[in-house]
Formats: C-alpha cells, structure tokens, sequence
C-alpha cells in the first residue's frame, strides 16, 4: 500500500488535485470535502486548501478510507454534435458524461468543444499531460473542417488566415483579441451567385488553429464577413477520430501517447513518463481498439 508524506515544498501535489486524480471527485467537489473536515493524512484532519502532499509517501484518507490512485488512462473520444463538454448540466441538455458511464476510472475532457461542434476530443486523467496540451505555449494544433455559407473570396480567405481581432467575450481584453495566423484550406467549393441562385452555395474549409478560444472559427469568420453552417474538429494535437463514429471513443495507442509526452511535456515530465523523445508527426497510427460507451446516446 502506497504511504504519503506531508509535503510542504513546491514539489508536492496540492491535496484536491490528488483527490481528483484518484477519481474521488472533481477537483472543486474535492476543495469542499477537505473544507468540510472529512480529509485526513497521515491521521490528522486537513482542511487548508493549499496543503500539499507528496504521493509516494503521504497516506490520505476520504471518510475514513484509504484513497490510492488511480492508473492514468487516455481516451480520444468522437463527440456528437448536441452534447455539452461537461459531466453533467444543470439545464439537463445531454452531456459527454452520458456516453462515459461505463468507465471504471474518472476522466476529464481536454478543452472543450461547442455543444454544436462535433470531433476529436481527448479524455484523461492524467493531469500534467492535460495542462500542457491546454497550455498556450504549446501552441497545439487542431484541425477543423467549417461549412460556411456561400463562396469566400481569397481575400477573405487570406485575412482569416492571417490572424484578426475579435469582439471580446467573457473574460478578454475590451480591445478584443487578435488571432494567430492559421492554415485555412478550400476542400470544396459549391456554386457561386448568379442571377438565379442570389446568395446561394456553400464551401467547405479546413482550418488548423494552433490556439483555442471561444467559439474562435465562427468569429473568425464573422471578423470578415463570412457565416459557419457546420463545425467538426478532425483532430487534436494529430490525434483523429478515424474510424470512430458519433457516441465512440478508442485508447490512444502507444505512439500516440509517447509522441505527445516526448512533443508537449517538458523533457524532464517526459523522461518521468518513461518515454524517450520523438519526432513529432502531423499523422500518428497504431493499432485502435474502438468502442461504443455506454450512456444515454440522445
């Protein structure tokens, strides 16, 4: 049985996150058990939020029961359109949570995807791994196919490409913010206007955004001019959902997971992973177990 030692050094884990990483809770439902008196380590009641543990050496208990940690486990999952990224919604609309029920470990999303954005979406619970692929340093890319309504022009096109304000949302500057260049290609074009068909046709784009902000591709568009019918992300730092339908989710193969350890964790995150460093690849294979999750597959 694994001991934990209290650890008051940077080089600890902040308790919640230990809890969530065990699969108790999530990380806030976590920060109310300890609050509430219900944690102990090492015996003694904890109920500061900033203490931190060391897990190979503290011993934490919930209620009484000894918490050990669960393996690390890395799924990409095909999200359908209409479902919001969150374990559960208050507003009772149909959730990520409802296709994962039949997982034995608590997984988190990484990111999000709008509720009607369908795609590739990684699902975790290793933490560090989640925090660098958020991280806007990484600069992780993500690939998108947009329908949008009518024919783009190439200006349009290039002022999309090259990066544009946009109207701030929630929490960002008043000025807006300015995008980061992005590769945006024509997959397919239908009819332009003509005195018959006035405004009518559709073009389908493929947009790689090395960023992740709100509803980025539809302001983009909106920025210069152009209007997103349909929205699916294709993959998520070269990991796809190839094969995988609407509800599916896959393990992420062995060289998927070390090319995104040796790509986005630091070396020395890495080398803890026990993965030696590789190239980085647009496209990474292996062998894929897919399977359709349980849950209310509305």
């Amino acid at each position: 049985m694994v001991t934990f030692r209290m650890d008051t050094t940077p080089r600890g884990e902040r308790l919640q996150k230990v809890l969530a990483r065990a699969g108790v809770a999530s990380r806030r439902h976590a920060e109310e058990m300890i609050t509430a008196g219900r944690v102990r380590v090492n015996g003694r009641i904890v109920t500061e939020l900033g203490t931190r543990v060391d897990a190979r050496r503290d011993q934490v208990e919930l209620d009484g029961r000894r918490v050990t940690a669960e393996p690390h486990v890395y799924y990409v999952f095909h999200k359908p359109r209409g479902t919001v990224t969150t374990l559960s919604d208050p507003e009772g609309r149909a959730t990520i949570g409802d296709y994962l029920r039949d997982l034995t470990v608590r997984v988190y999303p990484v990111g999000r995807l709008d509720f009607h954005t369908s795609g590739a979406m990684l699902l975790t619970n290793d933490g560090p791994l989640a925090q660098a692929l958020l991280h806007p340093r990484r600069a992780v890319p993500k690939v998108y196919v947009a329908k949008v309504r009518g024919v783009p022009t190439d200006d349009q096109i290039e002022r999309m490409s090259a990066g544009v304000r946009l109207e701030p949302v929630g929490n960002e500057p008043a000025e807006g913010v300015v995008t980061r260049p992005a590769q945006i290609d024509v997959l397919r074009a239908g009819p332009g206007e003509s005195e018959f068909s006035p405004g009518r046709g559709t073009t389908w784009l493929r947009v790689t955004l090395m960023e992740g902000r709100n509803r980025q591709i539809h302001r983009m568009a909106e920025a210069v001019g152009m209007f997103v019918m349909r929205l699916a992300r294709l993959s998520f730092a070269g990991v796809d959902t190839d094969g995988l339908r609407p509800g599916e989710m896959r393990e992420l193969t062995e060289k998927e997971l070390t090319t995104l350890r040796a790509t986005y964790l630091r070396a020395d995150e890495a080398a803890a992973g026990g993965n030696p460093r590789v190239q980085p690849a647009e496209a990474i294979r292996g062998k894929r177990n897919v399977r359709r999750v349980g849950g209310n597959h509305r």
